[in-house]
């Protein structure tokens, strides 16, 4: 972390001037942001961030392998399968802990979660925007790769929109402006002209999707998916004309297909320093003597729902042996707590945000989110009634 950055930093803040930001943050667009964010960004120094990029390349060097798409095809859940899929995922996150081994004091990014799932790609730029406008930030210092502003939305409007009108493109989603994320989809139909679209509000007539505007149907030539099959399931409620797995004539920004493929499913095949063990619970014979080193994880939950920290072998003892292999079992990390903050110091954590074009060899870092935690998991709800804890981003050197 850069020391210099983080002095300047905790010098102009105070109590007033942050709760000014949050003023702003929420002014811009007419919306309260329900999620806690965080007083300040993470500033990342050159050597960590090597590290990041090296970890990074040699987990992509297993996802752009030319049978990767066949070798994960048991991730998908068969009663799921969503057509007219694609070659390879357009959105890739991965999230590392920043960490140190036992014995040695040396910072080291560990993989924590993977996923073939668009993230916060619109509200990143506009938080990153923000803390520049409220606070002197190093001018070498940056939260995109590469891009300023104007280029990144111009990446994010190729990958997103391609060539169609943006009137036909929708951000769809179950209920978009009731999600805690609904910032990201404000912020991404300014910049990008999609609406988006309450999944229970799509028609279909044959193969043709229509969603509703000022009184007409306009039909949907492409998707930017936000849609999340757990919570989807789990909306009994839920009234829909149209299915994700029915065959329609559209493109996905996104196919939903990679949310399964790319995920902590892909965990136990990656093979790097920067992956902590990880083994589907199917494949553990004999449960560790040492539980308390490991972590139990539902394969398909998000935001961290389902996940045993401090698990037992009664926990794993009540899991079916026929939905063990829907659970990973993972070696914890050691955060190393790394931010200061005015009362001590704060663990984070950095989620990097990758576009993968078509005709592109590998997928390319644009930008990246992190987070702040005092607690055992990383996670706005886990940090409940904590300072310096919450969502933010990286300057990086």
């Amino acid at each position: 972390m850069i020391s210099t950055a983080r002095e300047l930093f905790n010098q102009q803040f105070s109590e007033q001037k942050y709760q000014d930001f949050l003023a702003d943050l929420d002014r811009e667009y007419h919306y309260h942001i329900p999620f806690r964010v965080a007083e300040t960004p993470v500033f990342v120094g050159k050597e960590f961030k090597q590290k990041l990029l090296r970890a990074s390349e040699e987990i992509i060097d297993f996802l752009v392998q030319p049978d990767f798409k066949q070798s994960m095809k048991g991730a998908v859940p068969s009663a799921l399968q969503v057509p007219n899929d694609d070659d390879h995922t357009l959105f890739l996150a991965l999230d590392f802990a920043v960490c140190t081994e036992i014995g040695s004091d040396e910072l080291v990014p560990r993989l924590i979660e993977i996923q073939g799932f668009p993230s916060l790609f619109g509200y990143q730029d506009f938080l990153g925007n923000k803390f520049r406008q409220h606070y002197a930030i190093p001018e070498n210092l940056n939260f995109h790769f590469g891009e300023n502003s104007d280029r990144y939305w111009q990446r994010l409007r190729k990958a997103i929109v391609q060539h169609h009108d943006p009137e036909n493109v929708i951000l769809l989603e179950i209920d978009p402006l009731k999600q805690n994320t609904a910032i990201d989809f404000l912020v991404t139909r300014q910049h990008l002209g999609i609406e988006p679209v309450h999944i229970g509000d799509l028609k279909i007539r044959g193969r043709k999707l229509f969603y509703p505007k000022e009184g007409n149907e306009i039909p949907v030539h492409r998707i930017y998916n936000r849609v999340i099959f757990d919570e989807l399931l789990q909306r009994s409620d839920l009234v829909t004309d149209f299915h994700l797995t029915e065959d329609v004539d559209v493109s996905w920004a996104g196919h939903p297909n990679w949310f399964f493929r790319i995920s902590k499913y892909t965990m136990p095949f990656l093979k790097s320093n920067a992956v902590p063990e990880s083994r589907f619970l199917s494949d553990v014979i004999n449960i560790p003597d040492d539980l308390e080193n490991y972590v139990l994880k539902p394969l398909f939950s998000f935001s961290g729902s389902g996940v045993i920290f401090d698990v037992t072998r009664n926990d794993i003892e009540a899991i079916p042996e026929e939905r063990r292999k829907d659970f990973l079992v993972q070696r914890k990390v050691h955060y190393e707590p790394v931010v200061q903050s005015p009362n001590g110091l704060v663990k984070t954590e950095i989620r990097l945000l990758f576009l993968w074009d078509e005709g592109v060899a590998r997928p390319q870092l644009v930008t990246n989110l992190a987070r702040l935690s005092r607690g055992d998991i990383i996670g706005v709800k886990y940090n409940k009634d904590k300072t310096w804890v919450g969502g933010t981003i990286c300057f990086m050197e």
